[in-house]
């Protein structure tokens, strides 16, 4: 299996190549040379088998021989054990053909940990195989840092770094970033935007003599491994609900559009998917760029559905690839145009993506309505960015079963759900203690010398001698 970067410039790369390089040097995203494809007979024989063993199957045509097939069942054994509920991502009814699928039962609580638990186990694996070193950079809407930092804290082969928005995440969010004791874990709170954030860790991927000298590699959502760890429950929750005899849709929170980007993935596996549905709260680029062509960033506006605070979804790009027909150089344009300040899709792409995708959006005004109305009538407390999920799916139920992904337990923002609701939600036992810990946290200007060194500083002396 190899890899492939968006912008056609890049050397083709192996699985593991590709994860532990993040960000291709071209500026692209790793995408598969070629998509695996499963029968259905290979589907159907999901049915009933546990999340790892399906994880196993779905993702074991993608690596290669990056691992043995007894190292990677182990791997991901290991990912998952630590999750509170033993179905790892259940199911449980809304509506009339209307489902949950909760993803809040890892370690931190939202979806980011199905991959980032699995990455922390692959990366630790190929480093120590290797005898290697390296230093991870992220960026954060919220999500992502937290579960990031979970996955490899106190790993001597790693120093991880997490950019997150200074004042623009949950209290939750920010303590499960700044109360990591392990040293190799720093909490960084950029002045600015989610976008802000993202950028500067673009730009040092594009820095070649820093990212060489640090030996930088990427965890974001444009880390396939992060992609293709998250593909798995479009599978486990559509085989539950009768593929592939009958299809599923899926509607999907998302900013940074990685996590429906898997279940693009999971269709062109062989998925019966109908529908996928991008849902997007009030920053609701992806919404417009799928109704209008227009790929316009109008600066990023503070809502209470926080990790979807972007107007730069990084994932889109892969959306692009595909739509454009793999044509690595009318990407690289695009991306040069969204710099100078934004693009416009072409037609026959912009046909290609309505095919793929449908979208909707949920004001802040809807958005608390909506989870007033969960808890009211189903019985339900959703997090803020579930409840922009469940508003935009209520406009395409029907004949076929419909999935709303819930990417987050509600107790990580338990003032916008008691607002709504009146309920105050608990975090789970094994967090009961959270707003006790000391944090630990370096406020840093937008500014990407400034960045550079104090990363730099951090590394342990003598680390890459």
């Amino acid at each position: 299996m190899r890899y492939v970067s968006t912008r056609g410039r890049a050397p083709e790369l192996t699985f593991e190549e590709a994860m532990l390089t993040g960000l291709a040097r071209d500026g692209g995203l790793y995408v598969p040379a070629e998509m695996p494809r499963m029968s259905a007979g290979d589907i159907a024989a999901l049915a009933g088998l546990s999340y790892e063993e399906v994880a196993f199957r779905v993702m074991r045509p993608f690596i290669g021989d990056a691992f043995s097939d007894d190292e990677f069942a182990g791997l991901i054994a290991r990912a998952y054990a630590g999750f509170g509920h033993e179905a790892r991502a259940p199911l449980k009814q809304l509506q009339p053909n209307h489902f949950l699928l909760e993803l809040f039962h890892g370690p931190t609580l939202a979806f980011k940990d199905f991959a980032m638990q699995l990455i922390g186990q692959l990366f630790e694996a190929a480093l120590t195989r290797a005898g290697e070193r390296v230093t991870i950079v992220g960026a954060t809407s919220g999500d992502t840092g937290s579960a990031a930092m979970e996955a490899f804290r106190g790993l001597d082969a790693v120093s991880v770094f997490i950019l997150f928005p200074h004042g623009r995440v949950s209290e939750v969010q920010r303590r499960q970033m700044t109360c990591v004791r392990e040293g190799n874990a720093h909490a960084l709170a950029i002045d600015g935007t989610f976008d802000d954030a993202q950028a500067r860790v673009k730009d040092m991927f594009n820095d070649f003599a820093f990212r060489d000298r640090v030996r930088l590699a990427g965890v974001n959502s444009i880390n396939w491994a992060r992609v293709l760890a998250q593909v798995v429950y479009y599978f486990t929750a559509a085989v539950s609900l009768g593929a592939p005899h009958r299809a599923v849709s899926f509607c999907v929170p998302t900013g940074n559009f990685g996590d429906i980007f898997a279940g693009h993935v999971a269709r062109a596996m062989g998925l019966p998917i109908e529908k996928l549905i991008v849902a997007t709260n009030r920053n609701d680029i992806l919404h417009r760029a799928l109704s209008s062509g227009d790929y316009t960033p109008e600066g990023v506006a503070p809502t209470i559905s926080p990790s979807m605070d972007i107007q730069v979804s990084s994932n889109f790009e892969r959306a692009l690839f595909g739509a454009y027909g793999r044509d690595g150089a009318a990407v690289a344009q695009l991306m040069d145009e969204l710099k100078a300040g934004g693009f416009r899709i072409s037609q026959g792409a912009l046909e290609r993506l309505r095919e793929d995708f449908a979208s909707g959006r949920a004001g802040e005004e809807e958005t608390s309505a909506m989870i007033a109305r969960a808890r009211a009538g189903m019985g339900e407390l959703l997090c803020p960015h579930t409840a922009v999920g469940v508003h935009v799916a209520q406009g395409f139920t029907g004949a076929t079963p419909l999935v709303t992904l819930a990417t987050a337990h509600p107790a990580k923002f338990p003032d916008a759900v008691e607002a709504a609701t009146g309920l105050r939600p608990s975090l789970p036992p094994r967090m009961a203690d959270l707003f006790e810990r000391p944090e630990r946290v370096t406020r840093v200007e937008n500014d990407l010398a400034a960045i550079e060194r104090l990363i730099e500083a951090r590394i342990p002396e003598g680390a890459f001698a």
